[in-house]
C-alpha cells in the first residue's frame, strides 16, 4: 500500500521537508499521486530511501548520491555489498577507538605514562616511519630529513588534524570513484593536487614528479594499495592514474 508523505517521513525517521528536498532535487520522486494530487511512495521509493539514507549514513553528499544512483550500471545488490564492506571498516575503526580511549583510562587511572607512539597510533593506518623508510630508499636525502624535522616538532593535535585531513581527501577520492569518475576528471585532478599538497604541507616538499612516484607505489606495494582498498575497490590504481592525469595538467 502505498504510503503518503507524511507516513513515509514517520516509517524512515526523516522529516517532511527532507523528502520534498530530495524530490526537488530528482533524487527521490514519489512513483505515484493521490487523486488530489499528494504524493504517494511505492515500495520502490522505498528502497531508493533505504539506499540514500545508507549512503547518507557513510558521509555521502547529496550531488555524489543522486550520481550513482542515476548511473545506467547501478546495481543495487553491488551498491548493497559495497555499503556493508565501507561500514565494516568504519565498525572495526571505532571499535579500534573504543579500545584506545579505553587504554588511555586505565593508563591515567593507574598513573602510567604512555608513549607516544601508544597515545597517536590509532589515528591512522598510515605509519610516518614506515612512509619514511619508503622515501629514504627512493628519493634519499633532502625530503626524508625535512620529513623527520617537521613531524618530530608535532603533538598530538596536529597529527590529529594531518591524519584526518588526509582521510578526508581520500574518502572523497573513493566517492569520485564510485561516482564513475574517470581519473582525468576536474574534480579527480583536483582531489589528486589536495594530496599532494597534503604531503607537501605535513611531511616534505612534494614535486609533481615525486608525487607520481608515489603513486607508482601506491600500486606496487601491496601495504599501500591494502590501505587504499579499504576506502574503495580499485582505490590505489585511480589515485594512481589521477595523480599522473594531475601532473600532466601541471606540466603541459
Amino acid at each position: 500500500m502505498p504510503l503518503t508523505v507524511g507516513q513515509m517521513a514517520d516509517v524512515a525517521g526523516v522529516t517532511v521537508r527532507t523528502l520534498h528536498h530530495y524530490d526537488a532535487l530528482g533524487l527521490l520522486t514519489p512513483g505515484a499521486r493521490s487523486t488530489a494530487g499528494y504524493r504517494l511512495y511505492e515500495d520502490a521509493d522505498c528502497e531508493r530511501l533505504q539506499e540514500i539514507l545508507f549512503y547518507r549514513e557513510l558521509g555521502f553528499g547529496l550531488e555524489g548520491i543522486n550520481e550513482i544512483l542515476r548511473d545506467p550500471e547501478y546495481d543495487r545488490a553491488d551498491a548493497l555489498r559495497q555499503q556493508r564492506d565501507l561500514l565494516v571498516v568504519r565498525k572495526d575503526r571505532l571499535q579500534a577507538m573504543i579500545g584506545a580511549v579505553q587504554t588511555a583510562l586505565d593508563a591515567h587511572e593507574k598513573g602510567i605514562t604512555m608513549t607516544k607512539e601508544e597515545m597517536f597510533e590509532v589515528f591512522g593506518d598510515f605509519d610516518p616511519k614506515a612512509h619514511e623508510a619508503e622515501v629514504e630508499e627512493r628519493w634519499a636525502g633532502p625530503a626524508l630529513e625535512q620529513s623527520k624535522r617537521r613531524t618530530r616538532k608535532y603533538g598530538k593535535d596536529q597529527w590529529k588534524e594531518a591524519m584526518a585531513q588526509g582521510e578526508s581527501i581520500t574518502a572523497e577520492l573513493a566517492e569520485r570513484l564510485r561516482a564513475g569518475d574517470a581519473p582525468d576528471d576536474v574534480a579527480a585532478m583536483d582531489l589528486a593536487e589536495q594530496h599532494r599538497l597534503h604531503i607537501d604541507r605535513w611531511f616534505y616538499d612534494c614535486s609533481h614528479e615525486m608525487h607520481a612516484g608515489l603513486g607508482n607505489m601506491y600500486v606496487a606495494d601491496p601495504r599501500f594499495t591494502e590501505y587504499y582498498e579499504k576506502y574503495a575497490p580499485g582505490l590505489a590504481e585511480f589515485l594512481n592514474a589521477a595523480i599522473k592525469a594531475n601532473r600532466d595538467r601541471h606540466e603541459g
